[in-house]
């Protein structure tokens, strides 16, 4: 992904574990985001944090060090789960075990998917796909995705301001 581009981006747990489904770790996926926009390496224009899988719209300004934003972003949740599991679940842990030669475990998969968005009108078609996500009949997480937690729904629709962090896309696009 390319610095200034605004990309819709997919990242699955691996396997498809259901990870994601307790808020602990929905709450380090948003610590990691808040951090990296605090750092301003990052803007968030909309995203949705779905029990085994991530979407965001985002776009990365500037290196985290030696890395782009969107590695810190995979490397320091991967590291946060492996922390928790370790300290409250080690059977879960174990699911994640992998053979790989730089690591024992893998919690994202590796073929995480960014979408470049190259307008307004793309940009908001995935804006509703992914505010729409939690209502799907197979996760069936909320009835109103205004009241979904772990949502930009509510930031769009409601000017809600426990999102402050987020960049409305209007001030991008």
């Amino acid at each position: 992904m390319e610095f200034d581009e605004i990309y819709f981006y997919t990242a699955t747990i691996n396997n498809w574990m259901p990870l994601l489904q307790s808020d602990k770790f929905k709450h380090i996926v948003l610590n990691s985001l808040i951090y990296l926009v605090k750092q301003k390496k990052i803007e968030i224009y909309g995203f949705v944090i779905m029990p085994n899988h991530i979407h965001l719209i985002w776009s990365g300004s500037k290196m985290n060090g030696k890395e782009k934003p969107f590695a810190s972003f995979m490397k320091f949740t991967g590291h946060q789960f492996l922390d928790e599991l370790r300290a409250t679940d080690e059977q879960l842990l174990a699911k994640f075990k992998t053979d790989l030669k730089n690591r024992n475990y893998l919690f994202w998969q590796t073929n995480s998917l960014p979408i470049k968005v190259f307008d307004r009108k793309m940009l908001e078609q995935k804006l509703d796909y992914i505010h729409l996500n939690p209502l799907q009949a197979h996760w069936n997480l909320t009835d109103n995705p205004n009241n979904y937690y772990f949502s930009s729904c509510s930031f769009y629709e409601q000017e809600d301001k426990k999102f402050d962090w987020l960049t409305h896309y209007m001030d991008a696009m």
